[in-house]
């Protein structure tokens, strides 16, 4: 169980990362279809459909062909992944003011006093760095 567990949500990490998305997994049945369609009518092989409709040929396509336009908005993998910025805006001063910083830090006073809670317990024996290299 915990290993058809782990391979399910490994592939739908790979889908997601791919940016697949179930509707995408849906929709083959209608790349299929126009495959079969630009195979009868133009003798396109698969190859050339993936060309014509996803690669280097895009462009050229849509120019020509503007009847398939309906079919092309319903093949799968149409859409842009959405990127979103965890970046927060923020405001960065054109001038920092040192005026405002103390000058005189020596008459401040240090309320810092430092106690080990440990006993002297490391500090002869093993637990020392060696004393000779």
């Amino acid at each position: 169980m915990i290993r058809l567990t782990s391979i399910l949500l490994s592939s739908l990490m790979l889908l997601q990362s791919l940016h697949f998305g179930v509707a995408d997994l849906m929709q083959l049945d209608d790349l299929l279809e126009h495959a079969r369609y630009h195979h009868q009518e133009f003798g396109d092989s698969f190859l050339t459909f993936l060309s014509k409709h996803y690669g280097d040929q895009k462009e050229e396509h849509q120019q020509k062909h503007q009847e398939e336009q309906p079919d092309h908005e319903q093949l799968p993998f149409q859409q842009t992944p959405q990127q979103i910025s965890g970046n927060a805006p923020f405001y960065v001063p054109g001038r920092l003011l040192w005026e405002s910083l103390p000058e005189n830090r020596e008459t401040q006073s240090h309320n810092f006093h430092y106690l080990s809670g440990w006993p002297d317990v490391y500090s002869d024996g093993v637990f020392q760095p060696p004393r000779r290299a």
